[in-house]
């Protein structure tokens, strides 16, 4: 481990299990072989920055760098540097994978009370935009450790395309543009968002419009220069420091806080879904959630029964259920709570939990069951919004980055410093630490916690490790649903990424079922319906499902979600 990074997770039988991924045997690449390089991201512009570091002979960490700083300048609303991220790395040369925490921290002063008030949980709005929304943020110092451990070219040479976009403008591209002319969130009031899109008129600018950010330009040059210890300390720590202490609600970030962040490199939690390893972070992601939603449907014959068979789409509805209510039970930061990781993936409780379900036949919302290693906490609801970003990355070389970044809900708070908004991650707490029954949250706040995050962004890897796909979305809680659905879409119904990402979202949890019925095929709405299935029709999910997959051929194609701006570049191997 590197004295930059943190400690490792200890996951005993999923370590293990990583283990036996890394030791399985493989034949050696052939000397001089390459991939065609590859980068699926959110925003055409982002997409390009990685792809020129790749074209220099980058690798995919490289891109990474320039793909997140580029992201944090076209699509503020979703990700930037005052956020942070989840990332599962693997390294060709090695066949191994690394999953990398940036995940935000609260001050140390924080308690269960954070977002309470006269005994009471703070209405979500206010709270998003408080000054005690903001936790640490940690993408750009896990990208750095990454860089350190994986990166080729030199760390000063990964922000050209971002600086440049940043001073030159860049077009404010349709999504960003609706959010612009919306009034419906929060951030949407606060004075820096106002400032900063103002078009001199009154107003806010609109699609089309240029966009010039020179702050983000100056922070960019000295982040090139000075590396990511200026989020550790100096000038624009102190300034973050000063926005979050300002009212209303203002927060209690410290400078100690800072100083003391370290991103986390450990094993990834890893499971086997038929001839599949599936891997991605440990908690607080919920990634082990989403590997035990696989596992659950892979007592049923998935591939047989098709993308057009409402038998398919029920068993994922009753899997979602069972996946979602452990979920919201158990996993949350297991510095400070004991998450059963292993036990919500332990075969003979996930055997126990898929005999709950009867594909055909509705269920009522199930109750949280008890994994092996478990101990009594109260669930948690929490509102996560949708403002995250997922971009996939495959180098020349067959290394590859999952990676799901975030500034939170839209714009995060709407206060901005050095040209960014910074993060209100820290709502991802269970805003109540006590249940009426007295039970503690397993994801109440506490100091130096990291909150529960939906996040989980995955690698598949086939017996001989090498590459299947890479998959992520954004989303808030519902990202355990996109992934569950596209990632059952291409292992199960041989469909390609870009196929499997514009089928129907379907979330269900509890007794709540939401279905894109204009995206489905009405035989299965009538099918499913006929079941006894009381169905919420959505207009529209904010998926943004990004991946690569491998081809029968043995090349890697990539997919973008079609409700997003997402685009797939390829280059030359």
């Amino acid at each position: 481990m590197h004295n930059h990074l943190s400690r490792r997770t200890a996951l005993t039988s999923v370590v293990a299990l990583s283990l036996l991924i890394g030791a399985c045997s493989h034949r050696p690449v052939t000397e001089g072989a390459k991939t065609t390089p590859i980068v699926v991201a959110a925003n055409p512009l982002a997409a390009k920055a990685g792809m020129d570091i790749l074209k220099s002979g980058g690798t995919a960490i490289d891109a990474a760098v320039a793909v997140q700083t580029t992201l944090g300048l076209v699509e503020p609303q979703s990700s930037g540097l005052g956020g942070g991220a989840f990332m599962t790395y693997y390294d060709a040369k090695t066949k191994t994978l690394t999953a990398y925490d940036g995940r935000e921290v609260a001050p140390a002063t924080a308690d269960g009370n954070l977002f309470m008030r006269d005994g009471k949980p703070l209405p979500f709005g206010e709270a998003i935009v408080s000054g005690r929304a903001t936790g640490v943020p940690g993408a750009v110092i896990m990208l750095e450790a990454a860089h350190k451990d994986h990166g080729k070219l030199p760390w000063h040479d990964l922000f050209g395309s971002s600086i440049a976009l940043a001073e030159s403008g860049f077009t404010i591209s349709p999504r960003l543009g609706n959010y612009l002319k919306s009034e419906r969130f929060p951030q949407s009031r606060i004075e820096d968002y106002r400032t900063y899109w103002g078009n001199g008129q009154g107003g806010l600018k609109t699609t089309g419009d240029i966009q010039t950010n020179p702050a983000y330009a100056e922070t960019l040059k000295t982040l090139a220069k000075d590396g990511a210890a200026i989020f550790k300390s100096g000038p624009l720590v102190d300034q973050i420091i000063a926005r979050t202490h300002q009212g209303p609600l203002p927060g209690d970030l410290q400078p100690s806080d800072f100083a003391s962040y370290r991103p986390l490199e450990q094993a990834p939690v890893c499971g086997p879904y038929r001839v599949y390893i599936v891997c991605a972070p440990p908690p607080p992601s919920s990634g082990v959630s989403l590997i035990q939603g696989l596992q659950l449907l892979e007592r049923f014959p998935m591939s047989a029964w098709g993308k057009d068979d409402a038998r398919g789409w029920s068993a994922l509805i009753e899997a979602e259920k069972l996946m979602y209510v452990d979920r919201d039970q158990y996993v949350a930061d297991p510095v400070f709570v004991r998450v059963p990781t292993e036990g919500l993936i332990d075969p003979a409780y996930v055997v126990e939990r898929a005999a709950m379900i009867t594909p055909g036949t509705p269920s009522p919302a199930p109750k949280a069951g008890t994994p092996p290693t478990s101990v009594a906490l109260a669930p948690d609801n929490t509102h996560e919004p949708a403002g995250t970003s997922h971009f996939v990355i495959m180098d020349a070389y067959g290394n590859a980055v999952s990676m799901t970044t975030t500034v939170e809900s839209f714009f995060g708070t709407g206060r901005m410093v050095g040209g960014f908004f910074l993060n209100n991650q820290l709502t991802d707490f269970s805003f109540s630490p006590v249940m009426t029954d007295g039970q503690k949250a397993a994801n109440a706040a506490l100091g130096g916690k990291r909150p529960r995050s939906s996040m989980s962004p995955v690698i598949v890897l086939d017996k001989d490790r090498k590459v299947v796909a890479l998959i992520g979305s954004p989303g808030g809680s519902n990202i355990l649903g996109y992934n569950l659905k596209t990632l059952v879409a291409v292992l199960d119904w041989g469909l390609s990424v870009s196929d499997a990402a514009a089928l129907p979202n379907v979330i269900a949890r509890g007794d709540s079922l939401r279905i894109e019925t204009g995206r489905t095929n009405p035989a299965v709405v009538t099918a499913l319906t006929g079941m006894g299935y009381t169905i919420t029709a959505s207009a529209g999910e904010e998926s943004g499902i990004h991946g690569i997959m491998r081809k029968p051929d043995g090349s890697y194609d990539g997919g973008a979600d079609p409700r997003r701006e997402g685009v797939v570049l390829k280059g030359q191997p």
